[in-house]
């Protein structure tokens, strides 16, 4: 049973005679019945007029009829004996609101919560933010519900509860700040089972869907300005910020400044104000959905990613554009990040079992796909382009993405080369290079990357190396090689950046025609 007490009563007559609405008033006397916020506006007006009007003589406790678990209550510091003058008989001696008073209030705007607690807990508004997430055309499962207050609502809160605190001092009770339910935490309280009820799922605190609601209020902006001045280390511009009065900098400002110096500058009880909060913007979200598969690309003039070289795009398309395209349009995503095992140059091809990559969708409309959805959309890729091919495309976690990091200089890769020398040679003259085990390398970074790579010398190992010679002047060279080993490097050379190379160890000069990726050994994602 969640009740008001007579210790309750000087909160409650207090703060109505300073125009704060029925459920401040609830958090103020540190009431914590989810079901008592729910109640109807009006219904809680008449529930606080009753109990300032009963008789105390008659009932020290009124019960308001709701089943819930125990509320928060009022701390006591200490109860002054039944002869004290201040006990019991300082309530007595408070004025009780006038039914004008009460029935006024109810139509006020709330001095403390300006409004967020009364016109923006019912249906109309409910009804609005369900319309705008039903328009967004969403799936969804469940919902988790946002909300972005004023940062002034803090400093008036700060000014309602010194109110609160001396009227309490008085009568020998104590009321900390913590004692006050937060005023998001009642708004949740009341808001969640009208938009689960309006939108047909459940709140879930860890659902990916949220919708959010931003408010602020205009006429009431300035009202945190004197905090810079008493506080000015906490107020520091920040690039992604339109202004320096945020949430947590007003927070911080008042934890650091005194009492007597805040109630110097601002009005405690806080003016009542004349309009409701602005709604700024009510938006939905989805949480990420990743993707994941391997490629494989048989163009010898398409990069990985979108090749622009000094904002110039230098190749109409790209491995990451041809696979994201129709990922994007079925899951109505609003970006996409991509990212891959590795990645090839855009002269190489990648055969075998492809390369292993995942995307990112962001902020997806569409989130449930079936199995034979997810190969209809992988045979629809397939089709669309000669240059590429995916297989085992399904969605993954962003915890699985993870694994094909995992490794990353552990793992090998093997490759196919066509090598061009400019001396002539006989089979027998490349045959040592089979039985070369385990070659150390000592490679400074290419001049071909030097642009976006720092310099270095990176020691990579040749696994294995298998010939074919081809004619005098070509032979074709598969390598096992650790993953990040430049192999066009290892070839020419680098003009003696990569030691030892194909040239050094034939004596003579040696060039790379064509590169194949025929396997990148990484088990992941799950073959299908």
């Amino acid at each position: 049973m969640s009740s008001l007490t007579e210790k309750d009563r000087p909160i409650v007559q207090l703060l109505l005679n300073t125009g704060t609405c029925p459920r401040c008033i609830l958090r103020f006397c540190s009431v914590g019945s989810q079901a008592l916020y729910r109640r109807a506006y009006k219904n809680l007006m008449k529930d606080l007029e009753e109990f300032l009007r009963n008789n105390q003589e008659k009932e020290d406790r009124v019960c308001f009829d709701v089943v819930d678990p125990p509320c928060k209550r009022i701390r006591l510091e200490h109860m002054e004996g039944p002869d004290d003058p201040n006990h019991n008989g300082a309530l007595q001696q408070i004025p009780l609101v006038n039914d004008e008073a009460v029935e006024n209030s109810a139509v006020k705007v709330c001095n403390v919560c300006l409004g967020i607690l009364q016109e923006f807990c019912e249906a109309d508004f409910v009804k609005k933010v369900c319309q705008k997430v039903n328009s967004a055309d969403y799936q969804f499962t469940s919902f988790v519900f946002s909300v972005s207050l004023p940062p002034q609502l803090s400093v008036r809160e700060r000014a309602a509860w010194l109110l609160v605190k001396q009227e309490m001092g008085n009568l020998g009770l104590s009321l900390s700040k913590d004692d006050i339910v937060q005023l998001k935490e009642a708004y949740k309280w009341i808001i969640h089972p009208q938009l689960s009820e309006e939108l047909g799922v459940p709140a879930d605190g860890k659902s990916l869907f949220e919708v959010s609601v931003v408010f602020a209020h205009p006429e009431t902006d300035e009202e945190c300005h004197f905090l810079a001045t008493a506080c000015r280390d906490c107020f520091k511009p920040a690039k992604n910020k339109q202004s320096v009065f945020t949430r947590m900098a007003v927070l911080k400002a008042l934890e650091k400044i005194k009492e007597e110096d805040f109630l110097k500058h601002f009005p405690c009880p806080p003016s009542s104000p004349k309009n409701f909060c602005d709604v700024l913007e009510i938006q939905c979200s989805n949480g990420a959905v990743f993707v994941a598969g391997r490629y494989n690309k048989y163009s010898r003039n398409l990069p990985q990613t979108p090749w622009i070289i000094d904002g110039e795009r230098k190749l109409d398309s790209s491995v990451e554009e041809l696979i994201s395209e129709h990922l994007m349009a079925e899951f109505k995503a609003d970006s996409f990040n991509f990212s891959s095992s590795g990645r090839e140059d855009v002269d190489v091809r990648t055969l075998g079992n492809g390369r292993p990559f995942a995307i990112e969708l962001v902020n997806p409309h569409r989130i449930h796909f079936t199995a034979e959805e997810m190969k209809g959309l992988q045979q629809t890729i397939n089709n669309s382009s000669d240059k590429i091919q995916v297989r085992d495309l399904q969605l993954v976690t962003r915890e699985a993405i993870g694994r094909m990091k995992e490794g990353e200089e552990e793992k090998t890769k093997t490759y196919s080369a066509l090598i061009w020398i400019d001396k002539a040679i006989q089979k027998e003259d490349i045959a040592f290079l089979d039985d070369i085990k385990e070659l150390k390398l000592d490679q400074k970074t290419p001049l071909r990357v030097l642009h976006r790579r720092p310099l270095a010398v990176r020691c990579r190992l040749i696994h294995t190396m298998k010939s074919e010679y081809i004619d005098e002047h070509h032979f074709r060279l598969h390598l096992k090689t650790q993953a990040g080993t430049y192999i066009k490097e290892f070839v020419h050379g680098d003009f003696g950046r990569t030691k030892p190379n194909i040239g050094s160890l034939l004596n003579r000069t040696a060039d790379i025609l064509e590169l194949d990726v025929e396997s990148v050994d990484v088990d992941w994602p799950p073959a299908l």
